[in-house]
């Protein structure tokens, strides 16, 4: 028996910390529909008080609402497949170790 098959799920761990890294640093491209909409339309809110003279407050929790809740998602994502990537890698470990306790000597 070799080595658990886990890369596909290293594959996704690194792009989904990727993910992560880019939405820390406030960009747009590792973001989903809903969570990319809510951004634009916090922008443009905020964009359009400014434009008038008035205060951004509501608009900038807004912002910061949409970021938090997409880092919020991208951090269970990772969890979820580290958890999966530990799962393969004990069932892994348990059919090694019964198979070798089950061996002749």
């Amino acid at each position: 028996m070799g080595k658990p098959d886990t890369r596909r799920l290293d594959r996704e761990i690194k792009a989904t910390t990727r993910k992560l890294e880019a939405v820390q640093q406030r960009e747009l491209w590792p973001l989903n529909g809903s969570e990319r909409r809510a951004i634009i339309a916090a922008l443009a809110g905020g964009s359009y008080r400014v434009a008038r003279g008035r205060s951004t407050d509501r608009a900038e929790r807004r912002l910061e609402t949409a970021w938090n809740a997409a880092q919020t998602r991208l951090i269970s994502e990772l969890t979820a497949l580290q958890t999966e990537r530990q799962r393969i890698v004990n069932e892994h470990a348990t059919a090694k170790s019964a198979k070798k306790s089950s061996g002749w000597w």
